[in-house]
């Protein structure tokens, strides 16, 4: 039973850190934060001339570009950080798969939470009415 308990509270847990990220800047962050545990470097925009260079780059939408024969991946974001984060093929390939895996995770957490209601016993709720649950009416508004 204790068991149980730890993993409904870790799911419950789950939930709630997927229910704060639909802030915006939020999820900017966590994708930030995932950029650069992927290896993507972080060049901040601190002098003038890299200011007027990163206004003209896409907010938030990575750009594709080979230079020197190598692909060059370059994210900017004006909101957190106003900075880029720059990575190769391989930085940005270790991105994509931690994406997959955090929404496969995300999937599996609300599944977990469907799931467990399934297993829900209502019938201690109906104990000592006559009719059965006694709020049916209010849910299903017969």
């Amino acid at each position: 039973m204790r068991v149980f308990g730890s993993t409904l509270a870790a799911v419950a847990l789950c939930l709630a850190a997927t229910a704060c990220t639909n802030d915006p800047s939020r999820a900017i962050m966590n994708k930030e934060d995932m950029l650069a545990a992927s290896g993507f470097k972080f060049v901040p925009a601190n002098t003038p001339a890299r200011q007027a260079a990163f206004q003209r780059l896409p907010p938030h939408q990575f750009i594709r570009e080979v230079r020197d024969g190598k692909v060059v991946y370059t994210y900017a974001d004006p909101t957190i950080c106003v900075c880029l984060y720059v990575g190769g093929q391989k930085a940005y390939g270790t991105y994509q798969a931690r994406r997959l895996d955090k929404r496969i995770a995300d999937q599996q957490a609300a599944a977990a939470a469907d799931m467990y209601m399934n297993n829900w016993d209502w019938g201690v709720w109906a104990e000592g009415y006559p009719m059965g649950w006694p709020y049916v009416d209010s849910i299903y508004n017969y």
